[in-house]
């Protein structure tokens, strides 16, 4: 913030003031009584078109303001009347000549136009050269081995990414179908853990091997050959010297089948990739126990 000049300063501007305005009384005097020569005449028409071409022989317009050295730009320039207002007199800067004509012409302007034009043009033409250069360098391969090798890698870049783009991969949709896929296999899971995943207790047991005496079961659906039950286990043993014969196996939906059989058909359907065996007849999970003869 500009300070506040004091009492003393404000008192010798004024001094100054009434100097300046006591001797521009003086010389208007001094002129009148013969004393001074008098100012000049007005300049003719004929006189400012001398002026003038001289100026632009000189090329000042085209040159910057000798005050503020900025370019004459199409709005009015005030540095003159502001270096007047400053001095308190009317003297050129440049050859402090007293008592100077001044008019106002706008070659500086027009040159400022054509100047602003030629820079509009230059930046255009600018952009047009550098954007057909860069068109140039995608499509004519440089001769340089190594500049060639990195033009066509930029290539497969490109096109690269092009075929990415053009591919619908939707991340978040093959997500949500994963995790549907994932709740769905577990409730399939947890539906068989619930029909074949609990222990049988030994009363299920004998309703169940109840079931599959009144299903009236005398052959194994595998190999097609009678099944031994608790009576026929020590009458095979006693006819065929000794020998006892195959071990039957009762399943959780009652259904009977010889143990070799029912072993071998497990260990045939592994690739399956089956959480749990499946009964041969009724498709269903199963648990399984040896009926003893």
């Amino acid at each position: 913030m500009a300070e506040e000049p004091s009492k003393g300063g404000r008192h010798l501007e004024r001094k100054l003031t009434l100097s300046f305005a006591a001797l521009g009384y003086i010389t208007d005097t001094a002129q009148k009584l013969g004393l001074l020569p008098p100012p000049p005449l007005p300049l003719s028409s004929d006189e400012w078109e001398r002026v003038k071409q001289r100026s632009l022989l000189q090329g000042d317009s085209m040159q910057p303001c000798p005050i503020c050295k900025e370019e004459f730009e199409l709005h009015p320039q005030a540095c003159l009347q502001a270096f007047e207002k400053f001095t308190n007199k009317k003297t050129c800067p440049l050859c402090r000549k007293n008592q100077y004509q001044t008019r106002v012409i706008h070659d500086g302007a027009r040159l400022f136009r054509v100047k602003c034009a030629t820079r509009v043009q230059a930046y255009w033409r600018g952009y047009i050269v550098r954007k057909w250069y860069r068109n140039l360098r995608k499509i004519v391969p440089p001769t340089d081995a190594k500049l060639r090798r990195k033009f066509f890698e930029e290539k497969f870049t490109e096109i690269s990414h092009r075929l990415l783009c053009s591919y619908n991969t939707n991340i978040d949709e093959l997500f949500s179908e994963i995790d549907l896929c994932l709740a769905v296999n577990r409730s399939i899971l947890q539906q068989l853990d619930e029909r074949c995943g609990h222990e049988i207790t030994e009363e299920d047991w004998e309703k169940i091997q109840v079931q599959a005496a009144h299903r009236e079961i005398y052959e194994c659906s595998i190999c097609l050959t009678p099944l031994s039950f608790h009576g026929d286990c020590r009458q095979a043993a006693v006819g065929t010297s000794g020998q006892w014969p195959r071990e039957t196996v009762l399943l959780s939906c009652a259904h009977l089948f010889h143990h070799a059989c029912l072993l071998a058909l497990e260990e045939f359907s592994l690739g399956d990739n089956a959480p749990f065996h499946a009964c041969p007849l009724c498709r269903s999970c199963y648990q399984k126990k040896i009926l003893k003869c």
